[in-house]
């Protein structure tokens, strides 16, 4: 018997992946008030927490940023090595969900060393060196506590262009909204970790670079893009048009989704963060045009989605477009 079977690590935690976030708006009241330090500093901080973006960026120069972002998360598979893919995948992510490109990373893990094996740290650390080769990204060691849960990812330094960024608060009216990756990663994460059921379609996405997507968004012009991960399309969307001042048109039926995930939502496989993220973005969403399993699926906390990029990118669908703000509204979904 592999040690996989052995131990299933999905049992170890209490929630899984991005779905195990500190809830949205709470994190936002936690945050309110250290936005933007007095700092001395030669270089400016391009992008801070001002709009909840996706890494933040200091100018070094004219035509060169340095992008730094830090991401780690409970087992969200019960394969090791998988887990370790995931994880490298979904922190480079936020490097290139801000048009950058990753220049090194160091680990970040937290074991159970007296109830885990650590040759199954071995293997989670295994699959996130492989990811980040894959990505070019150097790995320099990184550190380690002994934590009764076990969690594992990356901080990450890149590089990009300030004048060339993807950023949240970019977006404008008129535009179409381009998603890269399908959702549903979050209700059949939820039914694995329930039943032990694989998932190859959830994971080939999970450990699927967002690098090509990003390139595309740069070279189709796009200079506002967020990624989808544990606040659902929903949630980061909403965060994408509050910070970007319009409101955003979800059309539903454009929205395409990994085979298994409606029989998942339909099974009761919907995770306490997709909760979550419906009851945050509520408030100022306009939900009429759906019903409640297609919203929550809509808010479906993914771990290590794809990008949505204002723009039209080739190779992926449209799934909706910016408005001109309506008042008290930042999403309509038809």
């Amino acid at each position: 018997m592999t040690l996989e079977a052995t131990y299933r690590l999905t049992q170890f935690a209490h929630g899984g992946g991005c779905a195990c976030k500190i809830p949205p708006g709470e994190l936002e009241d936690v945050v309110a008030g250290l936005l933007r330090p007095a700092v001395a500093s030669e270089h400016e901080l391009v992008v801070g927490l001002d709009d909840g973006d996706d890494a933040a960026v200091v100018r070094v120069r004219d035509g060169l940023g340095i992008v730094a972002t830090a991401d780690f998360f409970t087992p969200v598979v019960d394969d090791a090595y998988d887990w370790g893919r995931i994880a490298v995948a979904n922190a480079l992510s936020d490097v290139y969900a801000m048009g950058g490109r990753p220049l090194v990373g160091v680990n970040l893990l937290s074991w159970p060393r007296d109830v885990l094996p650590f040759e199954l740290a071995r293997e989670v650390l295994r699959g996130g060196l492989d990811v980040a080769s894959e990505a070019g990204c150097h790995v320099g060691g990184g550190h380690s506590v002994d934590d009764p849960e076990p969690k594992y990812g990356m901080a990450v330094t890149g590089l990009v262009d300030p004048g060339r960024l993807l950023r949240n608060d970019a977006g404008a009216a008129g535009l179409p909204l381009t998603l890269t990756k399908p959702l549903g990663i979050g209700v059949l994460n939820s039914r694995h970790k329930s039943t032990g059921e694989r998932f190859e379609q959830a994971v080939d996405a999970m450990t699927t670079l967002n690098r090509a997507a990003s390139e595309a968004a740069l070279a189709a012009g796009a200079v506002a893009a967020t990624d989808v991960t544990g606040f659902g399309l929903l949630g980061h969307l909403h965060k994408l048009a509050r910070a970007s001042g319009v409101t955003a048109v979800v059309d539903s039926a454009a929205v395409p989704y990994l085979d298994g995930a409606r029989e998942a939502l339909a099974d009761g496989y919907v995770s306490g963060g997709t909760r979550r993220n419906l009851d945050w973005v509520r408030p100022h969403a306009d939900l009429d045009g759906v019903p409640e399993g297609e919203a929550l699926l809509l808010a479906d906390a993914q771990t290590s989605g794809g990008l949505l990029v204002v723009g039209e990118v080739p190779g992926y669908p449209v799934v909706g477009e910016l408005i001109a703000p309506r008042e008290g509204v930042t999403l309509v979904v038809r």
